[in-house]
């Protein structure tokens, strides 16, 4: 077990104050800081207490420190990826590729530079990834039924629209011709639309319609606005998580979490933003499917809580510390990050004092975690 020091991602979605507040730190004055990734991946790879960076420590020793389950199942490298994530305005309209879209993605683009502006697939991992709320968090994730969506369009009798519900309501079309027709929409010709259901929204009170009048304001001809409205609106409180399998159309709002992912920087965008937005490839990958909930729920052991997800890349464990010592039985190789209080983590090869956002690293063959102090701690592992 030793310190392991994250990367900051000065997105400009990113909140200004949550990551440095958290850590006590001074708030930065000119850039926002949306994330803060701990882990291997070669984008921006965290570096231990030592001095090494972690995906070089990890190529050096892959065995032991990954431990022979992990090597054998995902090879010479971290399977997971755990953020700090804060968005203070909303995130790209997206959705990340399975594991075989992703290789093939890769291998078709092996000839453009790593960092081209052009290159959907940086490397050849699925996306799927889980979001634990640390504050109450907005987002919209995932198509819902695309009924009940067609019934809300109806109500904002907007007649450019009127199309899209039919659209929704017809079985074999559906989504698969909603989006797409949605998202072929001219700017000028957007704009028209957009402003008239903003301003339908605006009379009525829900959070959904406070979402579409947020997201005009910010993007007032882009078709991802229209996008929104076949999504599931969630808000998560605080312990509370979401679940996105690779695939599903996504886009965080608001808030401050914790994320942990499968090791990948792979994103197809649609829309509400300003980077590279490539829709025949995000089309290509998208999964119609509606989602009744994407909510994930969560199962307690005691102190620990956990959220089981259909994947094996990776696990999160929320511990609360009262004080005593607690082992914590995790296999394979595990980032510990605090989020409140102070806390130290130990394994059989060492210990780490961790303060809030602060996060330390376990070798796969270091025996169980023992924590101990006053606060929260979160475990992620493959």
């Amino acid at each position: 077990m030793q310190g392991l020091y994250g990367v900051i991602r000065n997105y400009a979605w990113g909140s200004q104050d949550d990551i440095a507040r958290l850590q006590g730190r001074e708030v930065p004055a000119d850039l926002p800081e949306a994330e803060e990734w701990f882990g291997a991946h070669h984008s921006a790879p965290s570096t231990l207490h030592d001095g090494r960076p972690l995906d070089a420590a990890i190529a050096s020793d892959p065995a032991g420190m990954l431990g022979d389950r992990a090597l054998d199942r995902f090879g010479p490298k971290l399977p997971f990826l755990l953020k700090l994530l804060a968005a203070g305005k909303p995130l790209s309209l997206q959705a990340h590729p399975n594991a075989r879209q992703a290789h093939s993605g890769h291998q078709r683009e092996m000839r453009i530079g790593i960092d081209a502006a052009y290159r959907n697939y940086v490397d050849d991992n699925h996306k799927p990834e889980m979001l634990v709320a640390l504050t109450e968090f907005r987002a919209m994730c995932g198509f819902r039924d695309p009924l009940e969506a067609a019934a809300d369009i109806e109500a904002l009798a907007v007649p450019e629209l009127e199309g899209l519900a039919a659209t929704l309501r017809d079985r074999k079309a559906g989504l698969r011709k909603a989006v797409p027709d949605l998202l072929g929409l001219a700017r000028e010709e957007c704009r028209a639309i957009i402003d008239a259901a903003a301003k339908a929204a605006s009379e009525l009170d829900s959070a959904d319609g406070a979402d579409l009048v947020s997201l005009a304001r910010s993007y007032p001809d882009d078709p991802g606005v229209l996008v929104s409205l076949l999504l599931n609106h969630i808000t998560l409180q605080p312990g509370e998580a979401v679940y996105m399998p690779a695939g599903n159309l996504h886009a965080y709002l608001h808030g401050f979490g914790v994320e942990v992912m499968a090791a990948s920087d792979n994103v197809l965008r649609g829309g509400l933003t300003n980077k590279r937005v490539d829709v025949p490839e995000l089309l290509r990958v998208l999964d119609f499917q509606a989602i009744p909930d994407p909510r994930t729920t969560a199962e307690d052991n005691g102190p620990v809580r956990s959220w089981p997800v259909p994947i094996e890349d990776f696990a999160l464990r929320r511990v609360e510390l009262t004080g005593g010592p607690q082992t914590i039985a995790v296999e394979g190789p595990r980032i510990c990050l605090s989020t409140g209080g102070n806390v130290t983590v130990a394994d059989d090869a060492g210990e780490a004092a961790l303060s809030p956002g602060r996060a330390a690293f376990s070798a796969g063959t270091a025996g169980p975690v023992i924590a101990s102090g006053t606060g929260e701690l979160f475990i992620a592992s493959a």
